[in-house]
């Protein structure tokens, strides 16, 4: 006799439960929304980031509030998410290096599939090889060819250990066979201003970055990471073309909330990041950053980013890439 009874409460709680998800997507967003980037101010993906955010939040109806919580390649700031109650009020913009960490850190609080559920890709722009005139380093070869005469002696600065810009190293370093000391920096900004006045001799990093300084002369690009050459810097040949044959890096960002966020959010997140992407200011400014804006739907997003996951680990295990 008491079984029915439980069978019949146990679905009057699964309707409940499905009524509450309803009702808070249908309310969504109530207040304000946090999103947390993992790098530093001024850097490429925290520029792309507010842009993004600014824009979604007018379309939300509510402010998105960017907080830079910098520190360990990003993980600080997506174990914050990761560990946040999937509501949709903590939400995570992170770059290629969210496939790196699994495979560079040990024993991270997070799973960087498990525990995300992926809203879409942001956007997706090359890294540039950047010396400063000073070096007097004309090429990608010239550079590679002094690196292999000076084994151990070229300092190549990063925006931090498990960056893209340190895996995009890695890959050159891989293809190319030179030995380089890496230099990690804080952010992009640090290593920027170091390469230019030739503390270090050479760095990557992402080209809206970077466009500044090489229009006013103070950094001198010699390649770029993607497959094809960038429109913004359509004279500097690709890193493809010249020096790594088969080198070709992506420095994508993307948006993620916390796994278990409610299905309608997730896509109704995604739906504004198109809405934002889509908007001529936004598409114009990020286009004047060297970068492409690219929605995805958040099925595309997680499957995109399994297969980054996979490439990156790769990269990491064949150079015997470590933390120190």
């Amino acid at each position: 006799m008491h079984a029915p009874c439980t069978f019949a409460r146990a679905l009057a709680v699964v309707a409940l439960y499905s009524l509450a998800c309803t009702a808070a997507a249908q309310t969504y967003p109530a207040k304000p929304i946090r999103v947390l980037i993992g790098f530093s101010a001024g850097s490429e993906i925290d520029t792309i980031g507010r842009l993004v955010a600014q824009k979604m939040g007018e379309g939300l109806g509510q402010q998105l509030v960017v907080e830079n919580r910098t520190g360990a390649g990003g993980t600080l700031a997506a174990g914050q998410v990761a560990s946040s109650a999937p509501d949709g009020y903590t939400l995570l913009v992170n770059s290629v290096s969210h496939a790196a960490v699994r495979d560079l850190y040990q024993n991270l609080p997070f799973d960087t599939v498990k525990d995300f559920a992926g809203i879409s890709q942001l956007t997706s722009a090359p890294n540039v090889l950047l010396v400063a005139p000073s070096q007097n380093i004309g090429s990608a070869k010239a550079l590679i060819d002094l690196a292999k005469q000076k084994p151990g002696q070229i300092n190549f600065g990063s925006a931090g250990v498990g960056s893209g810009t340190h895996m995009t190293l890695e890959q050159l370093r891989l293809a190319t066979g030179i030995q380089v000391t890496h230099v990690p920096y804080k952010g992009v900004p640090e290593v920027l201003a170091d390469t230019a006045t030739g503390r270090v001799h050479t760095a990557f990093a992402p080209i809206g970055n970077a466009l500044g300084m090489v229009k006013d002369g103070r950094l001198v690009p010699l390649a770029v990471s993607t497959a094809t050459r960038s429109p913004s810097l359509p004279q500097v040949p690709t890193l493809d073309e010249t020096v790594a044959p088969g080198l070709d890096w992506d420095q994508w960002y993307g948006m993620f909330a916390p796994a278990k966020t409610p299905r309608e959010i997730v896509n109704q997140l995604s739906r504004e990041v198109s809405r934002a992407l889509a908007s001529p200011d936004i598409k114009e400014r990020i286009s004047n950053r060297g970068s492409v804006p690219k929605p995805s739907t958040p099925e595309e997003f997680d499957a995109f980013v399994r297969a980054e996951v996979a490439k990156v680990g790769k990269v990491i295990r064949d150079g015997n890439i470590r933390i120190e």
